[in-house]
């Protein structure tokens, strides 16, 4: 049966939870559109999270890819167009390291563009009644990292055909009550009904 491979994060930095986490385990099982998902959870550490990843995608050989993370303080859900070359971290990551102005992988491209349906998805939203949106930015912290990985794996292995991007979740209601300011949230229900949405439009 065809697989759609799906990750969230761990829990990071002050945040009790990771909403993307819950959507993953929420999901891991469902069947769409004849495509299983395989739900999983990657580290907050970016050679960690690599190792993580070149083994999902080389014992699952995935048809599509949808990696998602947390960015809590924006309003909406958010589809990444593009990976960089980059680690520039404004916080340490699990592992309490930061790095800066350090290359994702040497010797690889400056950038990868998303091989999601990037419009097809904002449409499938629409028609679900979510509001959602295209981002030009998935930061440099390890979100950004695990997308560029992933692009730079399929292309590496001949399957750059493989629907492949990130998707940026914005707070759920325990993340949005652990931060010190007011940030906008949607209900957990409403994040994991928009990842479900994005992956069918991935797999058609």
């Amino acid at each position: 049966m065809p697989t759609l491979l799906l990750t969230g994060f761990e829990p990071f930095h002050t945040h009790p939870v990771n909403p993307s986490a819950v959507a993953a385990q929420a999901l891991h099982g469902r069947t769409l559109g004849g495509s299983v998902i395989e739900g999983a959870l990657l580290p907050v550490e970016p050679a960690a999270a690599r190792e993580r990843l070149d083994a999902l995608l080389d014992g699952l050989t995935p048809d599509a890819v949808l990696l998602t993370g947390l960015a809590s303080g924006r309003p909406q859900v958010t589809l990444e167009r593009v990976a960089v070359n980059v680690m520039d971290y404004r916080i340490p990551d699990n592992a309490g390291r930061q790095y800066h102005d350090v290359p994702v992988l040497p010797d690889a491209p400056a950038a990868y563009l998303s091989t999601l349906p990037l419009r097809a998805t904002l449409r499938a939203w629409r028609d679900a009644g979510i509001p959602g949106g295209i981002s030009d930015t998935a930061g440099t912290f390890v979100c950004n990292t695990v997308m560029f990985h992933a692009l730079h794996a399929l292309h590496a292995a001949g399957r750059e055909d493989v629907p492949c991007g990130f998707l940026h979740l914005p707070a759920n209601a325990e993340v949005a009550l652990a931060e010190p300011k007011p940030v906008p949230y949607l209900p957990q229900e409403e994040l994991t009904r928009a990842v479900e949405v994005a992956a069918r439009a991935a797999i058609w």
